[in-house]
């Protein structure tokens, strides 16, 4: 919530929860009608794109969700150094909300506007138009209604529900109260209603120009730099044309610079670029070495539980490992060719997780073996050499303290932990076992 929430903060379907999705109801049911009584050659194709481009929206996200927690738990490119709260992630478990609410809008445009039935599949002049009318009228348009959110009237009222986020993740790029989406789709409609106006609109565009808003808005917001120096070596303009994660993690910590959605040539233009964006660029680029005091080895328990870890989704890690929902069953080709790619890729354990208590630096390693890979006689020889790997890892690293969690530790497999000690008498951290 904002400071002072204003009218129109909340979605709508606030209080539905998870039957939220059944606002799309119509969606479906008007489908099916339109089978029945024609056949599928009645739905064209901007009908039959909507679902779908709805949930490969929902997956990007979440592919772009995991990607920033691996990173910013493992990667030495980090830019804000911090961790994030409860309060930040319980805030931001509603960020398919906005991606409801476009549903919502396309399908109302489809049956409002006539021009969008029968749309061609693409169209090369309306692409060129698209991109034209997204660097022109919309970055202009957002980069002063972007301005207008920092007022202390808006801000209190509404932006500063997204400001509440300083260690951002790539979903906070959609976290605002309900008012704010209804002026960025408006936005973001100028293009397609455009071409549609022009009569050079095109499916594929449309769809192209969404997963290039999602696209930078994660990016923007993923909290580690990824974007390689070489790109705007090879094409200097390009710093204006495009931003970085760590040109917008300016914006969250310092607030009153780099107001411009992807485009940053507003601000340069405007004056209100940070003179420290480039040495932030760099610096992240070049990046820092962790060292942690303390690492706990631990591994998979069952197959599913890689879904609840930090990596994985919010929405499962919230409930009891033994508390299975129904869609979970979906979940299941995943989770084992996942257990496959670990057995045979998984050369070395993997950090999962950074926390930082005052200055104690702690975070959790990962063996990729599962709980029924421990009581497979034949694997203990490769599963304790990985285990031997993360130790000897640790070691170079300057780590203190190291603990051995549930099965790492096991008698049949290592003696808890003895076999390590007698090989490496001369380690430099105390080895710890797990106790129940």
């Amino acid at each position: 919530m904002a400071t002072r929430p204003g009218p129109l903060t909340e979605w709508p379907w606030q209080r539905m929860g998870n039957f939220k999705y059944l606002v799309m109801a119509p969606v479906v049911v008007h489908g099916a009608y339109r089978v029945m009584n024609k056949g599928w050659g009645d739905i064209d194709l901007a009908y039959a794109l909507i679902l779908p481009s709805l949930a490969l929206r929902m997956i990007h996200n979440q592919i772009w969700i995991s990607l920033s927690r691996y990173q910013t738990a493992r990667s030495k490119h980090r830019i804000v150094d911090r961790g994030i709260e409860f309060d930040q992630v319980d805030r931001e478990r509603g960020w398919d909300d906005q991606i409801v609410f476009n549903g919502l809008l396309f399908y109302v445009g489809y049956l409002a506007i006539p021009n969008v039935r029968g749309l061609p599949l693409w169209r090369t002049d309306g692409a060129v138009a698209t991109a034209l009318l997204h660097a022109g009228p919309v970055e202009f348009l957002y980069y002063w209604f972007h301005r207008a959110l920092h007022h202390h009237f808006l801000y209190s009222r509404y932006h500063s529900h997204h400001h509440a986020s300083i260690v951002t993740e790539p979903i906070t790029s959609v976290i605002h109260p309900f008012g704010e989406h209804i002026v960025y789709f408006t936005l973001f409609a100028i293009p397609m209603l455009s071409t549609l106006y022009m009569g050079n609109g095109s499916a594929l565009v449309f769809v192209m120009y969404i997963v290039y808003i999602d696209f930078m808005n994660n990016m923007g917001h993923c909290n580690f730099e990824l974007v390689p120096k070489w790109m705007f070596q090879v094409f200097p303009p390009l710093k204006y044309l495009m931003y970085t994660p760590s040109f917008h993690s300016l914006h969250h910590t310092q607030f009153r610079t780099n107001y411009s959605l992807f485009m940053p040539f507003y601000d340069y233009i405007y004056s209100t670029m940070d003179k420290a964006s480039d040495e932030l660029y760099e610096n992240s680029l070049k990046g820092t070495e962790e060292t942690p005091d303390l690492v706990h080895l631990t591994h998979m328990t069952n197959l599913q539980s890689a879904y609840h870890l930090r990596v994985g989704f919010a929405s499962i890690a919230s409930k009891p490992s033994d508390n299975s929902e129904w869609y979970m069953w979906t979940l299941w080709p995943l989770a084992w060719l996942s257990m496959v790619v670990a057995w045979i890729y998984g050369s070395s354990a993997f950090v999962v997780e950074r926390i930082k208590l005052k200055k104690l630096k702690m975070q959790t390693w990962v063996v990729p073996r599962y709980n029924f890979q421990y009581g497979l006689t034949w694997d203990r020889e490769s599963i304790n050499d990985l285990i031997e790997k993360a130790i000897l890892d640790a070691d170079v690293r300057g780590v203190k303290v190291l603990s051995l969690g549930l099965l790492n530790q096991e008698k049949q497999l290592n003696g808890n932990g003895e076999l390590f000690r007698q090989k490496y008498p001369k380690l430099g951290f105390e080895l710890l076992m797990e106790v129940a």
